[in-house]
């Protein structure tokens, strides 16, 4: 069940649109999750700063159980993952930043309880 927030400072009316749905697609491909699985968070306008500089720019956090433990996985995803993100945000690979996080089935609660015991 992988979670996924992306934050920009690029204003909301920069953001395609239908980029959520889109983000969700290209993350479950990425991560080879179902598409139902994926939740994707999106929120344009922020004041942030990449490197120093507050020129427009991204953040990626991708919090999954069993796909994103390993440095050899998320060199994998991270490349796809720039690829789709300057695509579709316009912005050079300097100003985005991709962050991975593992996540045991415990830590995560659905339909009255956590995924362990579902």
């Amino acid at each position: 069940m992988p979670f996924v927030e992306l934050d920009t400072n690029l204003p909301a009316g920069s953001v395609p649109a239908g980029l959520e749905k889109r983000l969700c697609a290209a993350t479950a491909a990425i991560l080879g999750k179902p598409e139902d699985r994926v939740n994707v968070t999106v929120r344009p306008g922020l004041l942030m700063a990449v490197n120093g500089s507050a020129e427009p720019c991204a953040q990626l956090l991708v919090s999954s159980i069993g796909v994103v433990g390993t440095a050899e996985e998320n060199r994998g995803h991270s490349a796809r993952l720039f690829e789709f993100l300057t695509k579709e945000l316009k912005l050079g690979q300097d100003r985005i930043v991709v962050r991975f996080y593992p996540v045991e089935p415990w830590q995560i609660g659905k339909k009255g309880t956590v995924m362990t015991f579902l």
